[in-house]
């Protein structure tokens, strides 16, 4: 598997209260009132500190997005949560590969909707070949950002469901040159989360068959810089991604019990905290065997 379970979306508060907003107060806007009940929600859900909770509640709330979608499916907004709520659903909490595939899938559609409805040009990247599509990703703008970053974080979801298909493997350079515009775009977007992303598809190969680790650990480093530590996932990552493949187990072991010796509990974050701290804890009793 070349990115693993743990490469999740990583969803904003601002967007499940985008969701539950246009879906349940409709096409009008939303009202203070039903922002303030959408916001909390999103809150809820975020700040959980029991996943457990999360697992059994979301698939519901995934059928009520579906619902939202059909009855506005050239809504950009919906569609880009959508996306980003069945990869999220899909990576990392689904039980088995056939329904991660399934689930990432949907959410991979919902994102290459939003970006053609939200950017014309984007309606035909389908099959283009790469130098092609990194040109086309060079028009653009900075106002696309957040339809993009769904379209790239749900197709790299689909393709980690499916990776035992080296057709998705090859899909790879495509999603790191998504990746790629939206750093240039924007690299502090959700807290440095393309960083991350970056990191993860920089270390996906080692040096002798053509990674790039060093650049890798510049990207998770950047984005343990931009969330200031807060984001205990980027720390998982470096160490699963480069402190394992570069076999450097100062590193990976500092790293694991940074995560574990820090609070899980920060706005918008507390859900992924908590996981990253059990993968922490996971990793670190492998980590004699490993290295």
């Amino acid at each position: 598997m070349f990115a693993g379970p743990t490469t999740k979306p990583r969803l904003s508060r601002a967007r499940i209260a985008a969701v539950l907003c246009c879906g349940m107060l409709g096409s009008t806007g939303c009202t203070v009132m039903g922002g303030m009940a959408a916001d909390t929600l999103s809150a809820a859900i975020l700040n959980q500190n029991d996943p457990e909770i999360v697992s059994a509640g979301l698939p519901a709330y995934l059928l009520i997005v579906d619902g939202f979608i059909i009855q506005r499916p050239e809504n950009v907004g919906l569609l880009a949560a959508g996306a980003q709520l069945f990869a999220l659903y899909g990576s990392r909490f689904s039980d088995t590969p056939e329904h991660r595939a399934v689930l990432t899938e949907k959410g991979r559609r919902y994102g290459a909707r939003a970006i053609c409805l939200d950017y014309e040009p984007a309606c035909d990247w389908a099959g283009l070949d790469y130098d092609d599509f990194v040109a086309e990703l060079a028009r653009v703008e900075r106002g696309q950002v957040d339809v993009l970053y769904a379209y790239a974080v749900s197709w790299l979801s689909h393709l980690d469901a499916t990776s035992t298909d080296w057709t998705a493997v090859g899909e790879l350079p495509w999603v790191q040159a998504a990746m790629n515009r939206l750093l240039e775009l924007d690299e502090s977007y959700d807290d440095g989360g393309v960083h991350v992303y970056l990191g993860i598809l920089n270390s996906l190969r080692p040096p002798s068959l053509g990674g790039q680790p060093e650049i890798a650990r510049s990207h998770f480093e950047r984005a343990i810089s931009i969330s200031s530590g807060s984001d205990l996932s980027a720390k998982v990552e470096y160490a699963r991604r480069y402190g394992r493949m570069m076999f450097d187990r100062e590193l990976h072991d500092r790293l694991l019990n940074e995560v574990l010796a820090a609070p899980a509990e920060a706005p918008g974050r507390t859900l992924f905290n908590v996981l990253a701290k059990r993968d922490a804890e996971e990793l670190l009793a492998s980590s004699a065997a490993y290295f």
